[in-house]
């Protein structure tokens, strides 16, 4: 097949077509997407704003909130504006940068989760040394970390997709530009490249993931110790919730990265990486914020001094 030029711009074909059940469901995903945006916009600013959560715990949740609200920012506008206008192009540039952005979010949310259950760990498993084991400066460490791995997986992998020579048809039957994708639409040999993805696909997913279920592991070890059948059934659901979103997230990006190339299915992509992309960062302020009785407390103490400080006329 005949090569082309890298300045020609491919072609995203979307996550919808322009039928009516497809608009039905496109409303559904804008709806979703604002809601994740207003809800993790609204934790970063409680904890910001409130002196009580200035803890590690929450700053690792204001870190993950900032992740997901850049991450549906940086693919959800686009696939909007696509589906509206119609035109569903996009540079070379725009897509290094799409999958340099998603694979920097996507990978510093791994490891950010894993500093977060090593957090309850520690809170639930060694509460009197907690200050010790889990110190500010060990707190920013991980979470500097985070960032810093994520984008230079991100930085690798959007450099490396790139330099590949592309066929002529550069449609991506996708919503945004992911490597995985990508790679299939290279006019050249991309085992070495996707042996590469696959082993940081094990160092940036299943690493993390084997430590957030030993650290979970040992938290429900230690509830079963509980003498209370409150108490035990409190942390039993707050494990449970954790785990089926930390399930979803790391199940999608498994599935999209590690899956072998002939079980691969453009529409069964498309659908698995909504997930994680979209319906995860959704999840994440619920889970991890809005059911906590702290939080809560914060956000009614935050709407009545809102509301108290309404101009008054005479």
């Amino acid at each position: 097949m005949e090569k082309s030029n890298t300045t020609i711009d491919f072609i995203l074909l979307g996550l919808f077509n322009h039928t009516r059940p497809h608009l039905f469901l496109f409303i559904v995903v804008m709806t979703i997407a604002i809601a994740s945006l207003n809800g993790n916009a609204l934790i970063l600013l409680l904890i910001l704003l409130d002196s009580r959560f200035h803890t590690p715990m929450y700053f690792l949740l204001s870190q993950l909130s900032l992740m997901d609200m850049t991450l549906v920012s940086t693919i959800v506008p686009k696939m909007a504006a696509d589906y509206l206008s119609g035109k569903k192009s996009i540079s070379p540039a725009g897509c290094g940068l799409q999958i340099f952005v998603s694979l920097t979010l996507g990978g510093g949310e791994s490891f950010l989760l894993a500093a977060m259950s090593y957090d309850r760990y520690v809170a639930v498993c060694h509460p009197l040394r907690y200050p010790v084991l889990m110190s500010w400066q060990l707190c920013l460490r991980m979470t500097v970390g985070s960032w810093f791995l994520g984008a230079a997986d991100g930085l690798m992998q959007a450099a490396a997709t790139l330099s590949f020579p592309f066929c002529r048809a550069k449609e991506i039957d996708h919503f945004f530009c992911e490597a995985p994708i990508l790679v299939r639409l290279a006019c050249a040999d991309t085992s070495v490249f996707e042996n590469v993805m696959y082993i940081c696909c094990v160092l940036m997913l299943l690493v993390p993931f084997s430590l957030i279920l030993t650290s979970y592991s040992l938290i429900l070890s230690s509830v079963l110790q509980m003498h209370t059948t409150e108490a035990r059934k409190k942390a039993f659901s707050t494990c449970s919730s954790h785990l089926s979103v930390v399930g979803l997230f790391y199940g999608a990006a498994i599935f999209i990265y590690m899956r072998p190339k002939s079980y691969r299915s453009d529409n069964h992509d498309k659908v698995v990486s909504a997930f994680y992309t979209i319906f995860t960062p959704v999840l994440n302020p619920l889970i991890y914020s809005l059911r906590n009785s702290e939080v809560k407390g914060a956000l009614k103490r935050w709407l009545r001094k809102c509301a108290n400080a309404k101009p008054q006329y005479t």
